[in-house]
């Protein structure tokens, strides 16, 4: 009895931990990370992927615990947010903290030992922009969307260091897609997850709610990707069917928030965030597919 009661209490547990992990958004940044390093190198060790893979869970992990620890009683008053572990009491801040210190601490070494110093800063200074920086804007308005894209634009710029040990303008562009992609994700989230975010206290939208203004300045920053998807092709890394299928996807992107503008209603705004979850990483696989 008291051993089936041990057992139960340790997957309780390990299910908590996991879940610390926001394994979702951490795979979409795992994803971003080796796209980087993939379009910079010649020939793929896989080896190596791997443990680029390991470090940027580890690291992305203990950010999203940052996250979760310092969002902990705003995350009790949202209903999406109030199952996760530290709201829920099934782990301690204490427990989740020597986590997220234990996954920092092998991403280093992970990327210290096996790629370089300037892929490990890199990765560092994404931690420390969206777990202690963007988290607490997060209350006081609209600049954290705008910090916050910072971090979460890095992972390709991430690989590509990783892969090459250096800086340039591929991995500026790489950086700039996904910078300027994360503005109408994140806002068209914002809109859906409106009413619950305010009850928070948390501001996440570029306007004064769901309105035309809002949804202008949505299409503006989706309208930057259309020129944008076509710099890999312009400096000599990827074809040109790959800088096409960019604006294509941009065009497509674009028009979803026009359908916004005109509506104004969650259900164009949820359109819009599978639009965006499409767009980025059939944009990048294209560009992989077609790499000079």
């Amino acid at each position: 009895m008291e051993k089936t009661l041990a057992i139960a209490v340790i997957n309780v547990k390990a299910k908590a931990y996991i879940e610390l992990l926001k394994l979702k958004l951490t795979l979409a940044v795992v994803f971003s990370g080796v796209f980087g390093y993939c379009l910079a190198v010649d020939q793929i060790s896989w080896w190596k992927i791997a443990i680029l893979v390991v470090a940027s869970i580890g690291m992305t992990g203990a950010a999203n615990i940052i996250n979760q620890i310092i969002e902990k009683d705003s995350d009790k008053v949202m209903k999406r947010t109030a199952v996760r572990p530290l709201p829920t009491g099934r782990l301690t801040v204490r427990e989740a903290a020597t986590f997220a210190f234990i996954l920092f601490g092998m991403a280093c070494y992970l990327y210290v030992q096996f790629f370089n110093i300037r892929a490990a800063a890199l990765a560092v200074l994404s931690l420390l922009l969206y777990g202690f920086v963007y988290t607490p804007l997060k209350r006081k308005g609209q600049i954290a969307v705008f910090v916050g894209a910072l971090p979460g634009a890095f992972p390709p710029m991430i690989g590509w260091v990783a892969a090459t040990n250096q800086f340039g303008w591929v991995p500026g562009i790489l950086f700039a897609v996904q910078f300027f992609w994360q503005f109408p994700h994140f806002w068209s989230i914002g809109w859906l997850a409106f009413d619950e975010y305010k009850k928070a206290g948390i501001q996440m939208m570029p306007g004064n709610g769901k309105t035309t203004e809002t949804a202008f300045r949505i299409m503006i920053y989706t309208l930057f990707l259309i020129p944008i998807g076509w710099l890999p092709f312009l400096l000599g890394v990827t074809g040109i069917y790959s800088a096409l299928v960019a604006m294509l996807g941009g065009i497509l992107f674009l028009a979803q928030t026009f359908h916004l503008m005109r509506t104004c209603t969650d259900r164009a705004a949820l359109q819009m965030m599978f639009g965006s979850l499409l767009y980025l990483p059939i944009v990048q696989i294209v560009y992989l597919l077609d790499k000079v």
